[in-house]
């Protein structure tokens, strides 16, 4: 299970980059935060294997990844 603060995120994208499971984080057009920002979101929790990749990528340590 993927969990994102959205009010951290800052919408970098290094998440989106480096996730091995291509196409499931994705950069949410339709949110902004309290910040401007669009933050990311998953588009299928039963996808992900969680590797944590996209949370030790996150400078803004704005994703929680639990197996």
């Amino acid at each position: 299970m993927i969990i994102v603060s959205e009010e951290i995120c800052k919408g970098c994208g290094l998440c989106v980059t480096f996730c091995p499971v291509k196409g499931l984080l994705f950069l949410d057009a339709n949110k902004v935060n309290a910040k401007g920002w669009n933050p990311v979101a998953c588009a299928d929790q039963a996808k992900c294997t969680s590797c944590a990749m996209c949370a030790l990528m996150c400078p803004d340590t704005a994703i929680e990844v639990y197996r």
